[in-house]
C-alpha cells in the first residue's frame, strides 16, 4: 500500500526560512496524521484544537490541511465521548458509497 503524502504546514512560522522548534513539531504531527484513518485524523485534530482553545480550529487547519469543519466535527465527537461512533468500523452504518448495481432495462424491442 503506498504511503500517503505528508502535508506541508502552511502556518506563518513554517513559512519562514529560519529554523524554529515548531517546524519539527508540525512535521511530526503531519507524519502521524498520514498514518491514521479518516476518523482518527479528525479526532486527533479535534484534540489538538481543544488544547489550543479559541482559534484552535483555524490554526490546526493551517498546520494539517484538514478543513475547519472536519476539525470542528472531531472536537464535537470528542466532547460527546465518542458516544455515537462505532468501535468496529470507521464509518457509520449506511455511510459511504452505495454498492454498485447494474441496472437492467427492459428491452424496447418486441
Amino acid at each position: 500500500m503506498p504511503l500517503k503524502a505528508i502535508h506541508k504546514c502552511q502556518c506563518p512560522v513554517c513559512q519562514q526560512p529560519d529554523e524554529h522548534p515548531d517546524k519539527l513539531v508540525h512535521h511530526r504531527m503531519n507524519l502521524f496524521l498520514s498514518r491514521l484513518d479518516e476518523q482518527q485524523r479528525r479526532w486527533y485534530a479535534g484534540l489538538e484544537s481543544l488544547k489550543i482553545g479559541h482559534g484552535g480550529d483555524r490554526r490546526i487547519s493551517m498546520i494539517t490541511g484538514l478543513h475547519v469543519e472536519t476539525i470542528q466535527h472531531g472536537r464535537q465527537e470528542l466532547r460527546a465521548d465518542l458516544a455515537d461512533r462505532p468501535t468496529d468500523r470507521i464509518r457509520l452504518e449506511g455511510a459511504g458509497r452505495p454498492p454498485v448495481e447494474k441496472k437492467i432495462r427492459p428491452s424496447s424491442r418486441p
